[in-house]
């Protein structure tokens, strides 16, 4: 990964690490999500790949968007959008939100989720969903990145009946 400086890991879970990094030539932001796994399974492999078209294939504002899933010498690395945004789960412990900027963020991530016609998916999508915000004076922006692998079959379905 020459062309990529990465700047700092932002979220690891069992199976993958999450980076923020920056495309050396263009010296453009980026999100790396490499799995951990030297070498994956077939399996494993082929939920990752799941993984990137579910991304991919929702094209909205409030998820972040899926680039590309590459190679990465015996595993995968998928490329994200990096808007500068910090993960919700490690602000909230260092910052008080107003009134008005939790429920901007309440209603984004609501919003982010309003494709998805299944009740019985928010109550169990919520808890491991990962947020992220970006934070300017007067200009919140809040954005999904990752949806637990359990989901992508009930995700991918409801965008092909969605389209």
């Amino acid at each position: 990964m020459k062309d990529y400086q990465i700047i700092q890991k932002i979220y690891e879970s069992a199976n993958s690490s999450v980076y923020r990094a920056i495309v050396k030539p263009e010296n453009k932001p980026i999100i790396l999500k490499i799995l951990k796994e030297n070498y994956p399974t077939p399996s494993e492999l082929t939920r990752y790949k799941q993984e990137y078209e579910v991304t991919r294939s929702l094209n909205t504002d409030g998820v972040i968007k899926a680039y590309n899933l590459q190679r990465y010498e015996n595993s995968l690395v998928m490329f994200l959008e990096d808007f500068g945004g910090e993960s919700l789960k490690l602000l909230m412990p260092e910052r008080q939100f107003t009134l008005k900027e939790f429920l901007y963020i309440a209603i984004k991530t609501t919003e982010s989720l309003g494709l998805f016609t299944l009740p019985i998916l928010y109550t169990k999508i919520l808890t491991p969903l990962i947020s992220f915000i970006i934070q300017k004076p007067n200009n919140l922006k809040s954005s999904i990145l990752v949806f637990p692998p359990v989901y992508h079959e009930k995700i991918r379905q409801l965008v092909i009946l969605n389209d």
